[in-house]
């Protein structure tokens, strides 16, 4: 029985997920959660306004079940799942400020977050290996630059 496990059978959630991951027309959503006590909840959904009612009626996540949630701070729309999951997954290790500051509106973090979601881990660690050489030949062109500079004035200045 599709959706079934051991004879439990699954919540009609969890298999409509199923089914909306294969369509890849359709939006997929991560969104933030103000909850109880100040606290961020981040989560991934096809239905950002059903998922809010299930996590307000105790039927979502266990987090949301000890802090109830208050509004939806921030939505944002992906065109494929993979991406959806990436980015929520990027949101998740935010620190609380950096948090807060994508919460309101902060378009610069937001571009920082949604640059290189289709990139896989492996690509971009050498994306990032390439860039950390380039700046550290850089570096030293300008100090070899200074270097000469220093050697040049000091032999002027001889004269």
């Amino acid at each position: 029985m599709l959706g079934s496990v051991m004879g439990v059978r699954a919540p009609p959630r969890t298999l409509a997920l199923r089914i909306c991951r294969l369509s890849s027309n359709m939006p997929h959503f991560v969104y933030m959660l103000r909850c109880k006590g100040d606290r961020i909840y981040t989560g991934y959904a096809v239905d950002v306004q059903a998922r809010y009612e299930e996590h307000c009626s105790g039927r979502g996540a266990k987090f949301t079940r000890a802090f109830p949630p208050e509004c939806v701070l921030r939505t944002f729309e992906l065109p494929d799942y993979k991406y959806a999951l990436r980015l929520e997954a990027r949101i998740k290790k935010l620190k609380r400020p950096q948090k807060e500051l994508l919460a309101a509106g902060d378009k610069t973090l937001e571009s920082e977050l949604l640059a290189g979601l289709g990139e896989t881990l492996k690509k971009r660690a050498s994306r990032i290996r390439r860039e950390k050489a380039r700046a550290r030949e850089k570096l030293k062109s300008c100090e070899s630059q200074e270097s000469r500079k220093k050697v040049s004035t000091k032999k002027n200045q001889e004269k």
